[in-house]
């Protein structure tokens, strides 16, 4: 069964405390503001004692997300330098915190025809590959359609991989609400298999290293990204059921980034909704 996590606040300094509260397997975290240039700087002290609270709790695999600013796509010269540069201090620093990967949005073509947008983002991951530090993975997030953004076929990022000699450090992130508004009909068995065929046929499904798991606000196909409750939206529980039990997906966690039923991100009984989906009751484990 596939582990069962989420992206929390707190970071390097709390985000295990978190994650332990809301009985979190898995992990995702910012490091750094999420919503500046300014590159990420922990002490070492911060670094090994987030090493040892992941240790001590058994929470794994650990992701870091890429900050929010990032367009390597960018048709800005600024833009896009201060893109490349952060892509390379986070990649590094996923590596130095013993994160699996950095998960990021391949970014926005604006106006420019998709091929120029293409080019500009395998440049900048040449870069990547090259100057980042350490063996964390480079992690390319499906998206959900809006503002012309790369990555909302599986094409697409097969594309940017192929063009980068397909190096083993690139690796895919599902977000099941990007999915269903990108038009991948997750919700239904039909669809659901036919998604997975598609992934193996064009990436390979050895690829994939993360899905978030958000139920979605919008129906199917429809390109706008707002994520909703596990069972609140129109993927419906039904359709996660069948994605935590799919023999295809049970090696691969599962990260919340939904609203939570307060408004303050993933939570306890977003947590227990996925496991009783996956059929490993949270109260099972609390016994």
């Amino acid at each position: 069964m596939p582990r069962i996590g989420a992206h929390v606040v707190g970071g390097l300094k709390s985000g295990v405390a978190r994650a332990r509260e809301i009985r979190a397997e898995a992990l995702q975290i910012f490091v750094g503001s999420p919503q500046t240039w300014r590159p990420p700087n922990p002490t070492s002290a911060e670094v090994d004692a987030f090493r040892a609270d992941v240790a001590a709790a058994d929470i794994g695999p650990v992701f870091v997300h890429g900050i929010y600013l990032i367009n390597p796509a960018a048709e800005r010269p600024d833009v896009y330098e201060k893109s490349v540069a952060s892509l390379i201090s986070q990649v590094s620093w996923a590596g130095r915190v013993g994160a699996e990967g950095l998960i990021f949005h391949p970014g926005s073509a604006g106006s420019a025809p998709y091929e120029e947008a293409l080019g500009r983002v395998v440049r900048a991951l040449e870069r990547v590959l090259t100057e980042a530090e350490g063996e964390a993975r480079v992690v390319l997030e499906v998206c959900a359609g809006q503002g012309q953004t790369l990555g909302v076929r599986f094409q697409q990022l097969a594309d940017i991989i192929e063009v980068l000699g397909g190096d083993r450090r690139l690796a895919v992130c599902w977000d099941t609400c990007h999915l269903y508004s990108a038009g991948y009909d997750i919700a239904t068995s039909e669809g659901l298999e036919q998604t997975l065929d598609e992934m193996e046929r064009v990436l390979g499904l050895e690829r994939l290293v993360a899905v978030h798991a958000n139920d979605s606000k919008k129906p199917l196909g429809s390109g706008v990204d707002r994520h909703e409750n596990i069972g609140q939206g129109c993927i419906g529980e039904e359709a996660f059921c069948r994605l935590l039990n799919h023999p295809v997906l049970e090696r691969v966690p599962f990260l919340l980034e939904v609203p939570g039923l307060d408004g303050n991100g993933p939570d306890l009984a977003n947590v227990a909704t996925l496991r009783r989906l996956a059929g490993r009751p949270l109260e099972a484990a609390l016994a």
